[in-house]
């Protein structure tokens, strides 16, 4: 058996030293991998071999390159909620849709809550009941809680993701009857910003997920505004477009384990209002909304760098005040309303991938709505 023992080894090649056949590392300790930014994934004159591995310190995540026909790095999954419950005995991720405003009959609302499983598709199943009917159920989530807060009151209801059941109290936000506000999050925080009724609020508030309790204020965003949407990698929460009632492209972020006020990040494709967001935790996406008539456009952002939004395709149907949600591949796109009619559509795209979405399903356990809540436990946050 031979011994390397070096501080340098450099001119070897363009691809640094080789080892050949059977290579082993007998340590108790551990093994760093390269580590560095996404743009460092790519290096002038060095071609990628498949099966490298590094650790990006943008994501925070192991990740490995794959010579697939996308030849793309893709983020290794180092465990998944398990949702060993019914039928499904496996880990997965799981998408969870809440409250709504529906036409049928006019002006009412519904507390049914009903889920998806995202690696699939298929109709929702029904999941149980909020505390109370509403809508603008905003929903951000941990691997194991989901949160919905209400316009109606300042009441927030959680859920218990690999779990059906009814939702409990969970504490309150800060401020009452906010209404078109918008939810994100990482794994120990959700957050709230933005909202009206009718004055327009630009303050960003949050909860620790794990812990039950009232709502923290965070910061303030950068305009006072309604209608917007909003994502999250573990690192930063994103905020994009909305209305003053004069439509707008704004898209800004916070730092989420940090206090304080957003940022400019850039601008969306163009002003839009009623807009829902998802990600992973690289991508985040825009879908729908009224820019300024009812759009069917997806756009989207990579997270970790400031710069405007990019097209990535359309949804199957147009469509604005919908839901969504994600896990580390799919984005799914659910409810919303077109022209005066409220839909059931849910359809999906890969996150990684820019194309039009795809039928997932339908809706089932309520009348179609808008205005509904929607998260999951394995979205771009965690």
């Amino acid at each position: 058996m031979g011994i390397l023992r070096t501080n340098t080894i450099s001119g070897i090649g363009t691809d640094g030293p080789v080892f050949d056949g059977v290579t082993r590392l007998d340590t108790f300790g551990y093994v760093v991998p390269p580590v560095g930014v996404t743009s460092d994934r790519t290096l002038a004159g060095v071609t990628t071999a498949q099966g490298s591995i590094r650790f990006n310190t943008d994501s925070q995540k192991l990740e490995f390159f794959a010579q697939d026909a996308q030849d793309q790095w893709w983020e290794m999954v180092i465990d998944t909620p398990d949702l060993a419950v019914s039928s499904n005995t496996g880990a997965g991720a799981r998408g969870v849709f809440a409250g709504g405003y529906t036409n049928v009959p006019a002006g009412s609302t519904t507390n049914a809550i009903e889920y998806i499983t995202i690696s699939s598709t298929g109709n929702s199943t029904d999941f149980g009941d909020l505390s109370s009917s509403r809508q603008d159920a905003h929903s951000c989530a941990s691997s194991t809680r989901g949160l919905f807060a209400t316009v109606a009151d300042n009441r927030i209801d959680y859920v218990t993701i690999s779990s059906t059941g009814n939702s409990q109290d969970f504490g309150d936000i800060i401020t009452t009857n906010k209404r078109y506000s918008s939810a994100t999050g990482n794994s120990t925080r959700g957050i709230w910003g933005g909202g009206g009724n009718p004055a327009l609020y630009n303050t960003v508030e949050y909860v620790t997920i794990s812990s039950l309790g009232n709502g923290v204020d965070f910061g303030d965003l950068t305009t006072s505004r309604e209608s917007l949407g909003a994502c999250s990698s573990p690192v930063r929460g994103v905020f994009g477009g909305g209305r003053t009632p004069t439509l707008l492209n704004i898209v800004d972020y916070i730092i989420i384990a940090t206090l304080g006020n957003a940022f400019d990040f850039g601008d969306l494709t163009s002003p839009n209002q009623f807009v829902t967001a998802c990600s992973n935790s690289t991508r985040g996406l825009f879908g729908g909304g009224y820019a300024p008539t009812v759009t069917n456009t997806i756009q989207y952002i990579t997270i970790s760098t400031i710069g405007n939004a990019i097209d990535f395709g359309d949804l199957t149907v147009s469509r604005a005040a919908a839901a969504a949600c994600s896990s580390p591949t799919r984005g799914v796109f659910g409810g919303g309303n077109f022209s005066g009619t409220d839909s059931n559509v849910l359809d999906y795209v890969t996150i990684s991938t820019q194309s039009n979405a795809v039928d997932f399903g339908d809706l089932t356990q309520s009348t179609a709505t808008r205005i509904k809540g929607a998260c999951s436990n394995a979205h771009g946050g965690l």
